[in-house]
This record gives C-alpha cells, sequence and structure tokens, in this order.
C-alpha cells in the first residue's frame, strides 16, 4: 500500500521548488562543543550538534545531541537553558553547563540517541532517532522514538512507534525526521519520514501516543525531492503560525556536491502541505562548511519571538548554529503550492 502511495505521488508530482538558494538569516553564530561542561558525565564531547529548541517563558530549553568518541559513535541526547535575550544576543556566559538527559538503555537505541525534535502540551514530548536493533538478532533499524516528561522532568514514558495494518506490525529500515503538527487526547497528527524502496521525503500521518502506533492508511506523501536531489526530510518541530497553519523546517541534499539545504513550509493542521520556500538557508564559510560531515545545516529547532524567527541547528555534525532572522523577511520568501 505504501509502496503504492509513493509511485502515484511521485507520478502525479510537480515541480514545488527551484533550485535557487539565498541566506536569509543573517545573523548567525556557532557554539561548539569546547564551550560545554557537562555536568552529569565525566567525558568531554567532542560533538554537540543537531539540537532540539523550546521556548517557555522567556527561558530557552535546548537539546542537542552529544557525541564522546569517534570509535561507536554512540550519541545522547543532552539539556542545557538559557534566555532568550542571551540566545538573540549571544551575551550567554562560557561554559556552558548541559546534562544528559537521555542515552541508550534499550536494545532499539543501542547505538545512539540522535537528533530530537520537541513538542509541548501539558508534558514535554521528545521525537529522536532510535539508532538500535530490533532484537538480538543485531537486524539494525532506525525507529522513531519517543520519551515523555512531566513539567518537572520526569520521564513518564518512553518507546517507538510501529506502522500497523489490521493484524499486522512494520517496522521500516528507517522512520526519521518527524515532529508533531498537533496534539490532542492522545492523538496526533505527525510529519515524518518513513524508509520507503529507498526513497526518502516528508510524509504525514497519524500517530497515537497510548499506543505507540502508525496506522498505515493514514500515511501519506507530501513533500517531495526535486530532479537534482538526493532526498528530502523535515528538519524541525513545528511552529503555529496562523489559524490551521504551522511553519516546519525542511532539508534537501543535492546532488551535485551532497550539501544540505534548508527552506520552511507551512502545513495545515491534518500535516498536508499549503506553502513552501527555495533554499534560505545553506552553510557559507570555513566554520560551517568544514566539519565532521562537510557541507551540512541539519534540524532540528526553530523558535518564533516577537519578530524573530531562530531557527537552531547543527553545523558540520559537531557544532550549533544559531540563525536569525525576521519572520517578515522569511515569510516574503514563501510561495503557495
Amino acid at each position: 500500500m505504501l509502496r503504492d502511495k509513493l509511485r502515484n505521488f511521485l507520478e502525479k508530482n510537480k515541480r514545488l521548488r527551484r533550485e535557487e538558494s539565498i541566506n536569509v538569516f543573517e545573523k548567525r553564530y556557532i557554539i561548539s562543543p569546547r564551550d560545554f561542561v557537562v555536568t552529569n558525565y565525566p567525558r568531554k564531547p567532542v560533538a554537540v550538534f543537531n539540537p532540539a529548541a523550546l521556548l517557555l517563558g522567556r527561558e530557552v530549553y535546548v537539546f542537542p545531541r552529544l557525541v564522546f568518541d569517534y570509535y561507536n559513535y554512540t550519541s545522547s541526547i543532552g539539556l542545557f537553558k538559557i534566555s532568550i535575550e542571551e540566545l538573540l544576543e549571544k551575551s550567554f556566559k562560557k561554559p556552558i553547563e548541559i546534562e544528559i538527559m537521555l542515552w541508550p538503555k534499550e536494545i532499539w537505541e543501542f547505538l545512539g540517541c540522535e537528533d530530537p525534535r520537541v513538542f509541548v502540551n501539558e508534558n514535554i514530548i521528545l521525537l529522536y532517532t532510535g539508532k538500535g536493533y530490533i532484537d538480538h538478532n543485531m537486524v539494525h533499524r532506525d525507529v522513531l522514538a519517543i520519551s515523555i516528561f512531566d513539567k518537572k522532568w520526569v520521564l513518564k514514558k518512553k518507546g517507538f512507534f510501529k506502522i500497523v495494518h489490521e493484524d499486522e506490525t512494520y517496522i521500516p529500515k528507517s522512520n526519521k525526521d518527524s515532529a508533531f503538527v498537533c496534539l490532542e487526547g492522545g492523538k496526533g497528527i505527525l510529519l515524518t519520514r518513513p524508509h520507503i524502496e529507498d526513497i526518502m521525503m516528508g510524509w504525514r500521518c497519524e500517530a497515537s501516543l497510548e499506543e505507540l502506533i502508525i496506522p498505515l492508511e493514514s500515511l501519506e506523501p507530501v513533500f517531495p525531492f526535486e530532479e537534482w536531489e538526493t532526498k528530502t526530510g523535515w528538519s524541525t518541530n513545528t511552529v503555529k503560525v496562523g489559524e490551521g497553519e504551522y511553519l516546519v523546517g525542511w532539508h534537501a541534499v543535492l546532488k551535485k556536491d551532497l550539501s544540505y539545504r534548508n527552506g520552511l513550509a507551512i502545513v495545515d493542521e491534518k500535516g498536508h502541505l499549503l506553502g513552501t520556500t527555495d533554499y534560505i538557508l545553506e552553510p557559507e564559510g570555513l566554520a560551517e562548511e568544514y566539519g565532521d560531515r562537510a557541507l551540512v545545516i541539519f534540524g532540528n529547532g526553530l523558535l518564533m519571538y516577537e519578530d524573530f524567527l531562530i531557527w537552531i541547528g547543527g553545523v558540520g555534525d559537531y557544532a550549533i548554529g544559531v540563525f536569525i532572522a525576521k519572520k517578515e523577511k522569511v515569510m516574503q520568501h514563501m510561495k503557495d503550492v
């Protein structure tokens, strides 16, 4: 069924975007691994990157991916806090204290906890990639993992989503790059990216937090890659910008140089695509272009504060990048689809 949906979508798909790029985030800076001290673990991180971000009041909660060695490259997820003024003005003190809050404990995350996105309602919900195995036979999967905390950071639930159809359960080779659009009564609309026939692009679906299942029939492809791209995916959490309209970051990998380019899209409350930009954020300069993975800005946090839009992402798979622009300037590049 998913293969048929994918083929039908690609056959009908028209070009949505142009191969044009403009860096609209004029204020940008990097927070590197040497700027951190981990308070609850005795090692120094070699990489701090791909962070989720959450604005509560005037406090910004940042959840980066942490790596401490290059042998097994096993990731954990940390948490640090700074004020919104410190973030905008780059006035925070160093070193920044950070603590690890998620690390591999289950077989399905045995190889690492990666690339979180955050959603808040009465709880704080982290979606992330659980890199590990389905069972002791060591069949590798990248699962769509979830950890649910209360407002006092007590872990209430942890697991990963499975796709279900009638009596069958399906765990894709990979399912990642996901964000909730809305969530009510234990059920929500989810932007996600299941790996189907080695084709990677943006989908939407329904999801149950109680059962941690995605009904197969609810999955629909909505955000394709263009002919000059190898894949696309959702990059950030969603931000409500109007009645039934939600802003979300996306990324694409270019065939010509394997660089990651980023843009923004608007989806409705069901996760269907309403609008998109072309590329509006890409690496520039030595510190952004050169890292453990060259030519990449990736994910994961999107904040709106007053008239500012703030993208907090990973740079070069080693550091955090903070990218700031006026919302009005960014939205000038949005076009209906």
